[in-house]
């Protein structure tokens, strides 16, 4: 059986969000969990400051889960 890639199915989260879904769609996507793509965004915002611009990007271009 083949596993599938999961950028692929990956959108922003309709029942798992904060401001904008796309940690919890990051989460829901990825075997990554959700709380741990929120302490990376913070971590950049803190450090370099490109957590917010890649947030703002993902939440533009990231579509919503269908229904």
């Amino acid at each position: 059986m083949m596993e599938q890639n999961w950028l692929q199915n990956l959108s922003k989260s309709n029942s798992d969000k904060w401001i904008g879904g796309v940690c919890g769609g990051l989460g829901e996507s990825s075997p990554v969990p959700s709380w741990a793509w929120r302490l990376l965004f913070v971590t950049l915002v803190l450090c370099f400051g490109t957590g917010v611009l890649l947030y703002i990007l993902l939440w533009i271009f990231l579509p919503s889960k269908s229904k």
